[in-house]
């Protein structure tokens, strides 16, 4: 008897990159794809997190479309993302709030509500405690939300968990953090590759070398590769930069120029604050590194 062959359209969310191929989840299960040929010379690149549709021969998927994205990041490459989870370690590698700030930037440059997760707290000392929980207080003064963890200790691992029903969640910090490690502690069936920190260097090794989007807690979350450094992308302006810092957009009402970028303009309502305490100085320096940053970059190109 011969075979029936099965051909229909469907849609669904890339979920994997690997070999050339995509692995999509739709409604009735994964479906291993490839994309058009003709979308490389249309500009297309597909990337996990992308709502697709397919063309099913038999068992094989063909990716006709994809969707519009709500959002898009470079680095790591994953589209239509709601929360961003922000990884940053208490300690080894030491609380680094210039790479929080980074990281804060380009999450609220593309309107992604961020979370910042402190791990590692088990293994903060008396000496540089202090100075990192005055940083949590801070933080969560302008607004955001902090939670501690420890993957060790299990210490506010399942605060994480309903965050992340319902939603689609990248999980982005400094290789060495405890990103999968932390996921392994909220799903220990995960069972992801963790490594220890070198101990010369600061940090630890690029366990993860994919980006996979993985069901968790009743949403999809993004465990994605960690990164020493982190550049702005080429479309980022210092606009971008200066509608990311919410402490200084609530004041920048007050400012005596409009359009203010609170650098040497007088009568600015940010250095106002910064001088009263009532903004940290280290996030109005990094501002300043940033916005350096951006107009060198211009001059280059």
């Amino acid at each position: 008897m011969t075979e029936q062959r099965i051909e229909e359209n469907r849609e669904g969310t890339i979920i994997r990159l690997q070999g050339g191929f995509y692995d999509v989840m739709t409604p009735e299960g994964e479906v291993r794809s490839r994309a058009r040929g003709n979308f490389r010379k249309r500009g297309i690149s597909p990337v996990v997190g992308d709502e697709v549709v397919l063309h099913i021969e038999s068992e094989t998927g063909y990716i006709l479309e994809v969707k519009e994205r709500d959002n898009f990041l470079v680095r790591p490459p994953v589209a239509n993302i709601d929360q961003a989870l922000l990884v940053v370690s208490a300690a080894e590698p030491d609380f680094s709030a210039h790479l929080l700030d980074r990281f804060l930037v380009l999450i609220e440059a593309k309107e992604i509500q961020p979370v910042i997760l402190l791990t590692k707290m088990d293994l903060l000392d008396e000496v540089k405690g202090p100075a990192v929980r005055e940083a949590i207080a801070a933080y969560r003064k302008i607004g955001y939300t902090v939670i501690e963890t420890s993957s060790e200790t299990l210490t506010g691992v399942e605060q994480v968990r309903p965050l992340l029903a319902g939603k689609t969640s990248v999980l982005a910090g400094q290789s060495g953090v405890g990103k999968s490690s932390l996921l392994n502690a909220l799903e220990p069936s995960l069972d992801l590759e963790t490594s220890a920190i070198s101990k010369s260097l600061g940090r630890g090794r690029h366990t993860t070398r994919h980006v996979t989007l993985m069901p968790l807690a009743e949403g999809l979350i993004a465990d994605t590769p960690g990164f020493s450094n982190l550049d702005f992308p080429y479309d980022m302006e210092i606009e971008d930069v200066r509608w990311s810092f919410p402490e200084f957009v609530a004041v920048q009402d007050d400012c005596k120029y409009r359009g203010c970028l609170h650098l040497n303009e007088p009568g600015c309502a940010v250095k106002e604050a910064v001088e009263a305490q009532e903004i940290m100085s280290s996030r109005y320096e990094n501002y300043g590194m940033f916005i350096d940053e951006i107009k060198n970059r211009a001059r280059r190109y």
